[in-house]
């Protein structure tokens, strides 16, 4: 069983800055990536990222947010700017595995004030 802490979570102001890191207990082959679900809504995928670094972002997140992944230390992180009140969210760390296993973290909340 695969297990993803996630981190850096906390409280900004409109227009500052987070890096939220995820930690995976193994190596993983497998995509990797960012999402994120705010009060009353669904989960929405904010970024994901292949081993090999090809990304994808959701286009409320493009030009503000930038994945990183580092498989020698099989991390992913979310450096995310220019933050705005509705990035406020619980972030969690996805991979899948093979194709077919999905993990998921437990959450960390970003927490963006006016």
């Amino acid at each position: 069983q695969v297990q993803l802490v996630e981190s850096g979570g906390g409280s900004v102001q409109a227009g500052g800055s987070l890096r939220l890191s995820c930690a995976a207990s193994e190596t993983i082959f497998g995509i990797m990536g960012w999402y994120r679900q705010a009060p009353g809504k669904q989960r929405e995928l904010v970024a994901t990222i292949t081993r090999s670094g090809t990304t994808n972002y959701a286009d409320s997140v493009k030009g503000r947010f930038t994945v990183y992944r580092d498989n020698a230390k099989n991390t992913v992180d979310l450096q995310m700017n220019s933050l705005k009140p509705e990035d406020t969210a619980v972030y969690y760390c996805h991979t899948q595995l093979l194709y077919k296993y999905d993990y998921w973290g437990r959450g960390t909340q970003v927490t963006v004030s006016s």
